[in-house]
């Protein structure tokens, strides 16, 4: 009997150290697995991370190559920070604004909106308005440097890629589109995709508001400066600028007459004398940045008086250094921003055509 229940003690003992064995081979197995699978996402994300690079985009000043994806994004100059921040990337610096802002926070309302959204009560803003100011970017340690929309030199550009790879503007300073600013500035955050989507996004917007409006459609306009202090000349912002692009996407065009005055079709404005004023007779509307006080100095010019739309006062003269008016060169924040008040403003100056 003893014999017996030693044998079976024994038996008892063997299974246990099996069943012991496989449930340790099994999580170890089951770790073994876990490990792998954790490995391979890795590895995935890795690839993912680095796939499409190196990017390569030409522009003005050559090409620059974007080895891996940036993690340290600054910007310079007008707006190109608005883009980062619509794609929801705080600039490790940028451009202080020099137009448009009513305090001494370098910030315009949509930009701090956004700031406010992400969390971020104290950016780091270059003091740059009176020029680059080198050393403050250089010192926020940027791995992409993204000037899409600016008046960049050769010279600015040449320092700049000292410090890191730029991506500045395609056919030449402040004439690229907002929809060319959101692709130049995220194709070098490596957010091509982020970028078209915000594209889509802003044209929906856009296409919602101006339904309200459909009067705007085919309109003639243009946009007009005029100086107090000399009528004698008249600075015409051309379709190549984002000004009078956006004009055109809102669904109004700039009259023959005017287009043909425009001797360098790439840039973003044309000087036109008073005594040619007469091109402007085809405007349904003009736009321009001014005031009340403004407009009765241009109304009483014998000469700027009898264009038609000055006549009857189907002109929208914005506020000189006000958020509308920086506005003028928009971009998807400043867009969303301010785009009631404008098409209010344009849609009341066409209202006076038929009066």
């Amino acid at each position: 009997m003893k014999t017996k229940r030693n044998w079976l003690a024994s038996l008892l003992l063997t299974i246990s150290a099996l069943l012991l064995f496989g449930c340790a081979s099994e999580s170890s197995s089951s770790a073994s697995n876990t490990e792998k699978a954790q490995d391979s996402q890795t590895d995935k994300a890795s690839t993912e991370e680095t796939a499409g690079y190196p990017i390569v985009m030409e522009h003005a000043f050559g090409e620059t190559v974007i080895e891996s994806k940036p993690e340290r994004v600054a910007t310079i100059q007008w707006a190109n920070h608005d883009v980062a921040l619509a794609l929801d990337v705080v600039p490790v610096g940028f451009s202080a604004a020099n137009y448009g802002v009513q305090d001494d926070s370098g910030l315009l309302p949509w930009t701090k909106e956004k700031l406010d959204e992400l969390g971020v009560e104290d950016p780091n803003i270059y003091q740059d308005t009176d020029g680059l100011d080198f050393e403050a970017i250089s010192d926020s340690n940027p791995d992409v440097i993204l000037a899409g929309y600016s008046g960049i030199t050769q010279e600015d550009y040449d320092t700049l890629t000292q410090i890191a790879p730029v991506v500045p503007y395609k056919k030449g300073p402040w004439v690229t589109t907002w929809r060319e600013q959101v692709m130049l500035n995220a194709t070098g955050m490596g957010m091509k995709e982020a970028g078209e989507q915000l594209i889509t996004d802003t044209e929906n917007l856009i296409a919602e508001k101006v339904s309200e409006y459909p009067e705007i459609e085919g309109k003639k306009v243009v946009f007009a400066n005029f100086s107090a202090e000399d009528l004698s000349t008249i600075s015409i912002y051309t379709p190549a600028d984002p000004r009078g692009a956006f004009l055109e996407e809102l669904g109004m065009e700039y009259p023959e007459s005017v287009v043909n005055q425009i001797t360098d079709p790439n840039s973003f404005y044309q000087d036109l004398s008073a005594e040619n004023a007469d091109v402007l007779n085809d405007a349904d509307i003009l736009i321009g940045y001014g005031d009340d006080s403004l407009y009765e100095a241009v109304k009483a010019d014998p000469l700027l008086g009898k264009i038609p739309a000055i006549e009857r006062g189907s002109v929208v003269f914005i506020g000189n250094n006000t958020a509308l008016a920086a506005a003028g060169n928009p971009n998807p924040l400043s867009i969303a921003y301010t785009i009631d008040e404008y098409l209010e403003l344009i849609g009341g100056a066409i209202e006076k055509i038929n009066e």
